[in-house]
């Protein structure tokens, strides 16, 4: 098959793609039409059904893997597929390993580093909280090695998630042993537990989208009422540590209009937004510039960093 990010305008494509989402829509003209987003391993690609009545146009639902012929176009400088006929593929026509984005690391050894982060843990308390989500609670376990840390912008792949929090409580412990100041066994614990939140905010893939859960609380609520919970369940659990920690949970992203409910007080609530904003910003960045087939020097304009982003060339 042909990768998504292989694609350039004027190919003429045939293959098989998951398709993530399909909606009707009307022209100016009042002509029906579908919108179409298909999904493979390296990304997604919005596709155009302008004559949906047409012969050769079979039914298929969303998240159906699909067979289409078309034509690569570019419309507002994104690509994009006119799509001429489509038929819903059969089971043993595809390998759903090539249609979702997963992390390039393992997931055991990322799991094995996450196991170590918690064993130098020393208070009892929050070793405990931690042990009794990351390694007894089975199911939750599964959903947090395969979620995605956000649906677009940065580690929007299977294992995301773990990778993201990973990194950033790798960020945090270099932060307790630079800067005394901060409690490390509160910091590391908040970094892990920071957004635990997302495995209900989102669901799983090829969906990979907002809940109802999500959409109405937001996985730094849902974060913040699962580690309130599991306190509770640990006998003695000091109510000081537990408005400490999940105060780091719910400040993490470090500005109301950002989405938190409260602005960093504590120390280690500032380390975990610093880390958290870091790790997210450089791995966007780093998605940013795999995504650039076309190797350009400058990238041109970019919304998020407000800057137009250029490639660092050899020195």
């Amino acid at each position: 098959m042909r990768f998504i990010n292989e694609l350039h305008e004027g190919d003429r494509l045939n293959g098989i793609y998951l398709c993530k989402q399909k909606q009707a829509a009307t022209t100016k003209n009042g002509k029906p039409y579908e919108n179409v987003i298909l999904q493979d391993k390296t990304g997604m690609l919005d596709g155009k059904i302008w004559d949906p009545n047409s012969l050769g146009i079979d039914d298929f639902d969303a998240l159906d893997y699909i067979e289409v012929v078309g034509d690569v176009t570019t419309f507002a400088g994104a690509m994009q597929l006119n799509i001429k006929r489509v038929r819903k593929a059969h089971e043993g026509e595809y390998n759903p390993a090539d249609y979702l984005p997963v992390s390039e690391n393992s997931t055991d050894d990322m799991y094995g580093q996450i196991i170590g982060m918690i064993k130098s843990v020393k208070n009892e308390y929050l070793s405990a909280l931690l042990n009794k989500l990351f390694v007894e609670d089975k199911e939750f376990l599964k959903s947090f090695q395969e979620h995605s840390a956000a649906k677009t912008v940065h580690h929007g792949f299977i294992g995301g998630l773990m990778e993201h929090t990973l990194s950033v409580t790798k960020l945090c412990d270099y932060m307790a042993n630079a800067y005394p100041l901060l409690k490390r066994d509160l910091l590391i614990t908040a970094s892990l537990l920071h957004d635990v939140g997302k495995t209900k905010e989102l669901s799983s893939f090829p969906m990979n989208d907002y809940t109802d859960e999500g959409q109405l609380l937001g996985h730094i609520i849902i974060g913040a009422q699962m580690v309130h919970d599991l306190a509770k369940e640990i006998p003695d659990f000091p109510e000081t540590l537990e408005n400490q920690l999940v105060h780091c949970i719910l400040a993490h992203h470090g500005e109301l209009e950002y989405g938190s409910p409260k602005k960093p007080a504590l120390a280690e609530a500032v380390a975990l937004n610093l880390a958290d904003n870091t790790d997210a910003r450089m791995e966007t960045l780093t998605e940013i510039f795999a995504a650039d087939k076309g190797k350009k020097e400058w990238l041109g304009y970019n919304r998020l960093f407000e800057s137009n982003l250029r490639r660092t060339g050899d020195v």
